[in-house]
């Protein structure tokens, strides 16, 4: 008899359990969960040519976007396009300095979070991008 009241308890527990966890809610649970950050990957890769003189000079760059949310990945994903094309302009626009040194990458990396920010801001009114990282940057 024992046996099956501990077999009931075991059935039963992970039930009510379930059933109480259904009960919340919406707000409380949105409220004590953190924002899941998300990163964004521009995907393919950029691919293009930079700098002056009788040499092409070609660059990949592997881009991600880091994010706040869902809401912010929906609308950066929206703005992609334009995004690119930013990010385009500015690495046709570098030279063998400004791409070749390891510190001048990094400076490179703040300006291009800036000009994505730029463009978000005067699309959505809000930066909604956190970081830029180079998951690979190939200059040849």
């Amino acid at each position: 008899m024992k046996t099956w009241i501990a077999l009931l308890l075991a059935i039963l527990l992970p039930v009510a359990a379930l059933a109480n966890e259904a009960e919340k809610p919406e707000g409380e649970e949105g409220e004590a969960a953190a924002p899941k950050v998300l990163y964004i990957g521009l995907v393919p890769a950029l691919v293009g040519n930079f700098g002056s003189g009788p040499k092409l000079k070609f660059y990949k760059a592997d881009i991600a976007l880091r994010v706040t949310g869902s809401e912010a990945e929906d609308r950066v994903k929206h703005h992609e396009p334009l995004i690119r094309n930013q990010l385009v302009m500015l690495f046709s626009q570098q030279t063998d300095a400004t791409m070749g040194a390891a510190d001048a990458k990094e400076l490179l990396r703040k300006e291009a979070l800036k000009q994505v920010q730029d463009v978000l801001n005067q699309e959505e009114g809000k930066p909604l991008v956190e970081d830029l990282l180079f998951n690979n940057l190939i200059i040849q």
